[in-house]
């Protein structure tokens, strides 16, 4: 399969990304916040297909030593094709030297493990709204 990858976010369909978040039960909120999210972090990845969104991710860093990544998500017509593992690596080689952390939605653990995270001893979270990362299985 032929995809391009992008940077930027100047043509970005922010309602399509949403709409992939929504089918792969990620955290979704109105188009306008994901753009302004992706717009102030350090490293944006769009795949496209053709001139369709069917991927992405995104991180936030100092720039220096550290940085996290969020949104990894890729549409379920195209799962299995290697674009998550594609979003990985782009983000990783542009953080090459950053230590990096993330959330993995509980059962995704093994990808983010065959890219090298590794689950720590010791992560704290502070959440909005603690019932609702409880029931989807984030915190006990």
């Amino acid at each position: 399969m032929s995809v391009r990858v992008e940077y930027n976010s100047e043509n970005v369909d922010w309602n399509a990304l949403r709409e992939i978040l929504k089918l792969v039960g990620m955290a979704c909120f109105d188009a306008e916040k994901h753009r302004r999210a992706f717009e102030a972090s350090y490293v944006r990845v769009f795949v496209y297909h053709d001139d369709r969104l069917v991927g992405f991710g995104r991180a936030i860093s100092d720039g220096e030593y550290e940085a996290a990544v969020y949104d990894i998500a890729v549409h379920p017509d195209f799962q299995g094709e290697g674009l998550g593992r594609l979003i990985m690596l782009r983000i990783t080689e542009k953080l090459s030297f950053c230590n990096l952390i993330l959330f993995a939605n509980p059962g995704k653990e093994g990808f983010y493990e065959k890219h090298q995270f590794r689950r720590m001893k010791t992560g704290m979270a502070r959440f909005v709204d603690c019932d609702k990362m409880r029931s989807l299985g984030f915190i006990d």
